[in-house]
């Protein structure tokens, strides 16, 4: 049941002759639970899928009343956006330079302290807190073990934190990347945001392994650019149809927003 105070703050949304009323938003914004402020998350996520709703219907790729869904989505785009395919030449200096992603059978002992977020959950009290630990911990490491078993969330907590040896695949993208795509040991120096909550982490050893040869990683390189390159091109299509557009109630500023990532 949402409240009226959260109606309120909720606003109104204008794209072109099209109104969310602060019920839509709030009602949206269910959907945005992790997002520091869901009903700004909500605001813009109804924009920005209006906007594309509204060129698809421009384009005779949707009827007038019809909700666009994913396939529409990606049909607006294939047939809107020209995206250059990766060359060799490209993969070959991502290669170069993100040599800590390109290796196999790395190995390292790590600890966390895990401040879980749950739906409804206060997201930006829960971050406050997390960062004031994280401060805590850099002028008292050797406290690491005791907060661990007093804050965190995860059954880790009871062994202090740690979580023994991990590979890569052993845990979430998020996570992965924090853990294996630098050299850093001890107290990593920011929060960790994954899908479970927020992360203090400690490397505690590291085991190295070896590096995968260019062609091991080439196809997977030339995924990954393909997929940035429509990413962007996606948030510069969007920008340049809100700058055609009458929009109230949300500022869509660089159009980086949760349907063109």
């Amino acid at each position: 049941m949402m409240s009226s105070d959260t109606e309120a703050r909720a606003g109104v949304v204008r794209v072109n002759d099209v109104v969310f009323d602060a019920a839509s938003i709030t009602q949206e914004s269910l959907h945005h639970p992790n997002a520091p402020d869901p009903l700004a998350a909500a605001s813009y996520a109804l924009a920005i899928r209006e906007l594309l709703r509204q060129r698809a219907v421009e384009l005779e790729l949707l009827p007038e009343a019809a909700v666009l869904d994913d396939a529409c989505t990606d049909a607006l785009f294939d047939r809107e956006l020209t995206l250059p395919a990766p060359t060799r030449d490209d993969c070959e200096r991502y290669f170069r330079n993100h040599a800590a992603q390109f290796r196999r059978n790395d190995i390292v002992y790590a600890s966390h302290i895990l401040f879980a977020v749950t739906e409804g959950a206060p997201v930006a009290l829960i971050l406050q807190k997390a960062e004031q630990t994280l401060l805590q911990l850099k002028g008292e490491p050797d406290s690491f073990e005791a907060l661990a078993r007093a804050l965190s969330n995860c059954p880790s907590g009871g062994v202090g934190g740690s979580l023994g040896q991990l590979l890569r695949g052993d845990s979430v993208p998020e996570f992965e990347r924090a853990i294996f795509e630098t050299t850093d040991t001890g107290l990593l120096p920011r929060v960790v945001k994954t899908r479970f909550g927020f992360h203090i982490v400690r490397i505690d050893q590291r085991v190295p392994g070896e590096a995968l040869p260019f062609e091991a990683a080439h196809a997977g390189i030339a995924q990954y650019l393909q997929q940035r390159v429509r990413q962007k091109a996606m948030q510069q299509y969007v920008s340049i149809l809100a700058a055609r557009a009458h929009i109230e109630g949300v500022d869509l500023g660089q159009a980086n927003g949760p349907l063109v990532q």
